[in-house]
Parts: C-alpha cells; structure tokens; sequence
C-alpha cells in the first residue's frame, strides 16, 4: 500500500454532534458535539492569531507535498447563485454516521450506522443483511459508536474506527473478498487509543491521494482541553495521523517517513497536523488535493480550516487548539505562536451547535457547485457552501438548501457526487440538481 495510488478520497460522512454540555455525565449527543460553555480554568480574550503557518515545533518544510488527485479537469468556478439542488432520500437507515465507496466496485455505496452495521447499497435499494456488524464490540453512547470506515485504494482491505466497550479509540482491518464480502475471520488491531472522557473521539479515516491512511482523532475530552493535548506532540490526541496501514515486522503499520515529526525528540511520528479540538471531519479535494478540517468548537466558534496543496496539505500544521477557539485567544497558558487561523468561522448565534465537514463538491450533476466546499452545523441544519478565494480568504458562503436536520456527515459516492446523512430524520439522502 506504500505504492502511490490515484487519489482514492474515501468518501466518509460524519456523525455532526448535538450541542451538548461537554460534562462527561451529560446526556447523549452525537459524535463531535461543541460544548454549551467555556471551563472556568479559561481566560477568554478577542485576540486573532498569527498568520503565520509555522509549526511551533521544529518540524521540517514540507519535502513531498501531497500529488494532486488523478482525475478529470476541475470544473468551472463556483456560483453559487446559481446552484439549485434539491436532497433525494436514497435510505432509511437508523443513525447513518458515514459513506464510501470501494475502489474497483462501481455499483455499491456502502452505509455505516453508529450502531455498529456496515450496509451495502446497490440497485437503489439497502442490501438485505449487513456487510459488517461490530455492534457486540463497541459502545454507541454519546459521541461514541461505529465512527468511520474506509477502504484501502485496491479495495483489499476495509478499516473501520469505533469505541469498544470500555470506551477507547480502535481502528480494526478486515480483508475484503474479490466479490466485496467481508473476511469477519480476519480482522487485525492496526491502532488503539485510551480514551480519557467520552466525547471527543474523532472517529474519521480516510485514504490521502498518496494513498496513506490519515485517522482524524479529538482532544480526548471533557471541556477546555483539561490535560492541554491539542498541541502536545508526544500524544495522538487533538491530531489527524497518517500512517501505511500495512505491517512493518512486528509492528502494526509503517509509520511515512516523510511525516513532519519523525525526527522530532519526544513528538510521536504518526502525526500528520495539530490542534485540533474534534476534527468532525476533514477530506481532501479530489482535484486539488487541499485539505480541508470542519474543527468543533468549545461554547462559541465553529471553524473550517484549510491547508493546501501547495503548502504541504497539513504537513506539520499547528491549527491553534486550545490556545484558540478559531480566532479567539481561548488558553492563554497554551502557545499562540505559529497558529495557523481557520479560512472561516461562526459563531453559536442563532442556533448554531457543532460544525459538521463535509467535501469540496467535485461531481457534474450540479455544475454551480463545482470546487465549493460544502457543510452544514448539527442544530440548525441546512446544506452550506463555502468558496476559497485565490488570497486564502473566503470569496463566497451560502445556504444551498434548507434541509435537512441534525446533519450527521457528508459522503462522496461514484462520480464524486455527494451524500447527507441525517441522525435527525435517520436517512441518507443524495445531492441533486433542483
């Protein structure tokens, strides 16, 4: 799996978080949730960061920029006046929490529900039994459950990341047959992560156009970042990972030797970006191959963030949790040097909870949409699109639909078209042209 396959973009949808109280006792929410107010150990203050992109760590310049995707030409440039969609439900499915395709297979999109299930679509309907249940291994409480899964680019191999049922991070692999069936009786630990609080798991995973699997994983929990892990390099938490899931010797995968900090002293080489409080979710565009992280906020700001191509797709990008809640100065006993500020913000205004991420929308069923960045926010729904301008700026933000609720996550199926999974109406519906 070293070998640099074309962009394979596992299209991942997220489970987008009612807001909830960051209180580890509080009540169920979805996976990624903002917390309802600031710890009081925080120290609030209107103070944008550097825009700076320097790591605050010595990491080295990126070397190997991340390839541009092997596909078609980039479509037009955005207008989104001009994109009328409409949502077309393609599934009742109880919490859908994520959707993909598997490489070589061109008449599937496969459904992951929190609960445990793996479900294959096919011929517009559900195929009758599951492609995986893992429901007996995990807990789906909160933010928890089945969080994301993703195929390897030759489509062998099927990673899935779910709490087990103490609570911690596992992403599991499974062999997977020439006809798409599931090999239950081989599956093998790649990684595992204590987790110290219930909420904040991350849960993504998702294979890079250099065919590397990156592993999205929250700050571990709680309010304010407590411990102070988001920009604490000798821990996986409040980090996205990029490692060859293959083994190496004795050892469960191949950590890149081009990642950022492996020469780093005391910095744990899987890390691939930092800072990042929930990371609910994050994907590559599949033209430009930008990435882009919808990061959960604390009481008051939800961010998207943006780092491309050209400046090394998160190699080594510190995106300033917790010393920033997007651009506001948040602990100010954490580091604010070389922060990297998000491309855009909102605030918890009108209704407003937990961002959900989505993909820069690269399909040709909506031509108006083509190379805008869409996502919504768990509590007041709606499908919003986002352009990058060519200063790094925002050069346009719009509601594209109204619908629908309680937006779990986005997928990307056959022809980069896009998906909306919904906790609220436990359905998967399809972007289409109005």
């Amino acid at each position: 799996m070293k070998a640099r396959l074309a962009a394979v973009g596992a299209a991942v949808l997220l489970t987008a978080a009612a807001c909830s109280s960051d209180d580890p006792s509080a009540g169920p929410a979805a996976p990624g949730s903002s917390a309802s107010s600031a710890p009081a150990t925080s120290t609030v203050t209107a103070t944008a960061p550097p825009t700076t992109a320097a790591p605050t760590t010595s990491a080295p310049s990126p070397t190997t920029p991340v390839p541009a995707a092997a596909t078609t030409a980039a479509p037009a440039s955005p207008n989104l006046g001009a994109a009328a969609i409409k949502l077309t439900k393609v599934a009742d499915l109880e919490e859908p929490i994520f959707v993909a395709t598997r490489p070589g297979d061109d008449t599937t999109t496969y459904i992951a529900q929190r609960g445990g299930r793996l479900r294959a679509f096919r011929d517009g309907a559900l195929v009758g039994a599951p492609v995986l249940d893992i429901g007996s291994m995990i807990s789906a409480r909160g933010e928890r459950g089945f969080l994301g899964f993703a195929f390897s680019p030759d489509g062998g191999y099927l990673y899935v990341d779910y709490t087990d049922t103490n609570g911690d991070t596992n992403v599991d692999e499974y062999a997977v047959r020439a006809n798409g069936s599931v090999d239950t009786g081989r599956r093998r630990r790649v990684l595992f992560q204590a987790q110290p609080y219930p909420n904040h798991n991350g849960g993504e995973v998702i294979f890079g156009p250099d065919g590397y699997l990156y592993i999205g994983l929250g700050d571990g929990g709680s309010g304010g970042d407590p411990e102070r892990r988001g920009l604490d390099l000798s821990t996986w938490l409040g980090k996205i990972l990029r490692i060859d899931p293959r083994p190496d010797g004795d050892q469960p995968y191949t950590v890149p030797p081009d990642n950022p900090f492996v020469e780093e002293n005391g910095a744990r080489p899987e890390i691939w970006s930092y800072g990042l409080r929930n990371p609910w979710r994050f994907s590559f565009d599949a033209v430009t191959s930008d990435l882009w992280i919808a990061d959960v906020g604390q009481g008051s700001i939800e961010e998207i963030d943006l780092s491309t191509a050209a400046e090394g797709a998160g190699r080594g990008v510190n995106f300033g949790w917790s010393a920033f809640e997007g651009r506001v100065r948040y602990n100010v006993d954490q580091p604010a040097e070389g922060a990297v500020p998000p491309i855009f913000q909102y605030t918890h205004d009108d209704g407003n909870c937990s961002v959900t991420g989505g993909f820069v929308y690269r399909g040709t069923a909506v031509p108006a949409l083509g190379g805008a960045f869409l996502y919504s926010d768990y509590c007041t729904g709606q499908v919003r699109a986002l352009v990058a301008g060519a200063d790094g700026q925002v050069a346009a933000n719009a509601v594209v639909s109204p619908d629908p609720r309680s937006v779990s996550s986005f997928g990307e199926g056959h022809g980069h078209e896009l998906y909306v999974c919904s906790l609220g109406g436990n359905a998967v519906y399809r972007i289409d042209p109005a």
